[in-house]
């Protein structure tokens, strides 16, 4: 059972939202997911609305944050539990990112106190200008099922910094680690004394997130998901003129230059490939390689994978998992055949909606050029590395980009031909390249940069105030 949070009463939820759970390590029907209804919804809304900023100043909020932090921290076991459960996702992979749950409202509190959202400036005569970033209002948090809690945690950690109500909604395919985060965030803020309507959540599919996105008490949106729903996103904020920031994946290539180390290769493409069970917006979609070795860097990837495990999710012991529903299976596997080439499957079987990682060898690039969201990515030749760049910037996405040689200052020359918000030279981490750096996107990869700061000054307004002491020029008097 789901139940959403809406101005400080928990409510079961009872009305469908057309998609049957899944349990993706057996593949068993669930039952129907279940939403708020649109009273719900209206009375979410209107609670935020009437509440429109919090007024605790910023050194409270760091407090309070720090509350939060310590009882989010103290639910991480479970919550990650129950995002292995929904997504598929092995534990072993869900425990590591749930140092992001409490580290989120942590890092809030102390961009805060570091005095983020206040500076000054000095005019020519010696009076000081007063710069303060203010609350935007009542702001919607969207995330998606592949790593729900951990983007919830940085969302709302980042609107309640910034003194933003917040209203969150979880995906529909996986709604419980994310409730039972809120659940700690409501018990803290509780206690701490903090307006019930502050923060809120409500399950429910497409139509409970566009009635919150559309609506105009809501006055900031960050968006996390798909390319459909963000652009129904940014058409919706469009029209209120209320700011948007959106994430919604990437196709991200790989270039090996010719030195590269082989197996430092086969390595990282293995990793990207398996990370979230190939589920995350930042995995592999191209590897790009010398011209003659695009199936021995295939076999060498897929004997990377094969050397994996996969099981259950539950099990310490699975590196690698089932996708979260077979609709989501069926989908990667159509995506996957639909490219052409040569298909290239590592010798790896699992329980539920498993899928086998695979590579594709000789698709026509022209084919490749969109995300999969899967354990699928297409290995393309070249013969210099202008056509490796060229190849690598085919496509309209740019978040993340991977850059392997052995000269690492040739590397990182390439590294910055590539069109993408972030990219790697020889690593593959699920992680940014340092915490307090921005996570930009290009194209159609988002809009609006994500970060330890960026995102809490994303739910801000700036105003500026000072002592002019002058007049206009054509003033006579």
């Amino acid at each position: 059972m789901t139940r959403s949070l809406i101005n400080g009463t928990w409510k079961a939820c009872a009305t469908p939202v057309g998609v049957d759970l899944e349990n993706p390590a057996t593949g068993e029907v669930l039952g129907p997911a279940l939403g708020a209804s649109p009273a719900e919804v209206e009375d979410a809304l209107a609670a935020a609305g009437a509440l429109g900023a919090w007024d605790a100043p910023p050194s409270s909020r760091a407090d309070i944050l720090d509350t939060v932090a310590a009882a989010v921290g103290a639910a991480a076991p479970e919550i990650v539990a129950l995002e292995s459960r929904a997504t598929g996702v092995p534990i072993r992979q869900t425990t590591p990112l749930g140092m992001i749950l409490a580290g989120a409202f942590a890092l809030a509190a102390g961009r805060l106190r570091a005095g983020l959202l206040t500076s000054t400036a000095t005019r020519d005569d010696g009076r000081e200008v007063l710069v303060e970033r203010l609350p935007w209002g009542p702001a919607a948090c969207l995330v998606p099922w592949n790593a729900p809690a951990p983007m919830a945690a940085h969302k709302v950690a980042s609107a309640l910094a910034a003194g933003c109500p917040a209203i969150l909604k979880p995906s529909e395919y996986a709604p419980y680690g994310t409730e039972r985060l809120a659940e700690a965030i409501d018990t803290a803020l509780r206690a701490a004394g903090a307006p019930p309507a502050l923060f809120q959540l409500l399950h429910g599919g497409a139509e409970v997130g566009a009635a919150i996105v559309s609506d105009q008490r809501i006055r900031a949106v960050s968006f996390t998901g798909g390319l459909g729903g963000g652009r129904a996103v940014a058409a919706a904020c469009a029209y209120d003129i209320k700011p948007v920031q959106l994430e919604l994946g990437g196709n991200n290539a790989l270039i090996a230059l010719p030195d590269a180390d082989e197996d430092a290769v086969a390595r990282a493409a293995a990793d990207l490939l398996t990370t979230l069970n190939g589920q995350w917006c930042r995995a592999l979609g191209r590897l790009i390689v010398p011209a003659g070795r695009e199936v021995a860097v295939t076999e060498a990837v897929l004997r990377r994978v094969e050397s994996l495990r996969a099981g259950d999710p539950a099990d310490e012991a699975t590196d690698y998992g089932p996708l979260i529903h077979s609709g989501h299976r069926a989908a990667v596997v159509k995506a996957r055949d639909d490219l052409g080439g040569t298909l290239y499957e590592a010798a790896l079987t699992g329980p539920g909606n498993t899928l086998a990682p695979s590579l594709v060898v000789g698709a026509d690039p022209a084919r490749t050029t969109d995300e999969i969201f899967g354990p699928v990515a297409a290995v393309h030749g070249y013969t210099t590395v202008d056509e490796a760049v060229a190849l690598a910037n085919g496509t309209r996405y740019g978040l993340e980009g991977y850059v392997f040689g052995a000269d690492e200052q040739a590397a990182l020359a390439v590294a910055r031909r590539v069109r993408a918000g972030e990219v790697k030279v020889n690593g593959s981490s699920i992680m940014s390249l340092h915490l307090f750096t921005p996570r930009p996107a290009w194209g159609i990869s988002g809009y609006s940069e994500e970060g330890t700061a960026e995102t809490l000054l994303f739910f801000t307004n700036p105003r500026v105030v000072g002592v002019e002491n002058g007049f206009a020029l054509h003033s006579r008097s």
